[in-house]
Parts: structure tokens; sequence; C-alpha cells
């Protein structure tokens, strides 16, 4: 958890893009993916908690770091541990954090930043930044599935 804690973080110094009115930070969702894979979604949500937590403090995130990455993280997890296919977690990260943590990041930047946005206008940078990222971490995880290296999830997660 904590070398998956450390590539999101570093990734997230390292690696972004323009996404509308927000950055897409693509290394956070691909380590969501992968940790969902492999951990499962508990250690996943842990993980993306974990990183949003430093790149709050360290002034590389927002608040929205938070429902970002951790309804994601959860959706991924629960996806592949109900299906055991990596492309449904892929598929998880996507919704969970490009549509219904967007749709939720309304509320809670009015309520926790005193930002007035509408419903919908998160919506185009989280899914920019997490289809970008799920698809990365989509390759990255057959390719350790496929050469044998990628652990299997416990059933307890």
């Amino acid at each position: 958890m904590t070398m998956f804690t450390a590539i999101a973080v570093a990734g997230s110094v390292f690696v972004s893009f323009p996404a509308g009115v927000a950055r897409a930070y693509p290394v956070q969702h691909a380590v969501n993916v992968i940790a969902a894979v492999s951990l499962g979604p508990g250690p996943a949500v842990g993980i993306a908690f974990l990183t949003a937590l430093i790149r709050i403090l360290t002034g590389t995130g927002s608040l929205l770091a938070f429902p970002g990455g951790m309804i994601g993280a959860l959706l991924a997890g629960w996806l592949y541990r109900n299906t055991g296919k990596a492309w449904t977690a892929s598929a998880g990260e996507m919704v969970g954090t490009g549509i219904i943590a967007s749709l939720l990041a309304a509320p809670y930047a009015n309520l926790l930043m005193g930002a007035s946005a509408g419903a919908w206008f998160f919506l185009p940078a989280f899914l920019v930044s997490s289809i970008s990222g799920a698809l990365i971490g989509l390759a990255i995880t057959m390719r350790l599935e496929s050469a044998g290296r990628l652990p299997v999830m416990s059933e307890r997660s």
C-alpha cells in the first residue's frame, strides 16, 4: 500500500495535463485500478485516501482528491472482486470517479470549499482524468497478469 501511495503521489507531481476547469492526474486512477485488482477494494480506498491526504498537505491537490480517488477505487475493487475481470475494475474507476464522484463534487465543493458549481461542472475534467488513467491501469494490469506477476487479491478485502 505504501508503494502504491508513493507512486500515486510522485506521479501526480510529474504527470498531469489540463482538462477543462481542472488538471487531470491519470497516475492516481491507474494506481486505483492496479491496487483494486491486486489488493482489493479496502486497500485501494486506503491508498486513494492517503494519496489525497499527502497531496493536499503538500499543496499538489485539492479537497476534490478525496471523493475523486476513493469512490473510483471502491467501485473498481468491488467490481473486480465480484467478476474477477480486470476490465471491470477499469470500468469501475471510470464510472466511480468520472461520473459518480464528479456529480458529488459540486455539493462537496460548495460545502467544504465555498465553490458554487453546478452538478455537471466537474464531469468533463473528472471523466478525462479517470478514463485516461483507468486505461493505463488496465494496460499495466493486463501486462502484469500475462507475465504472472500480479498477486491474487485476498477474498477478505
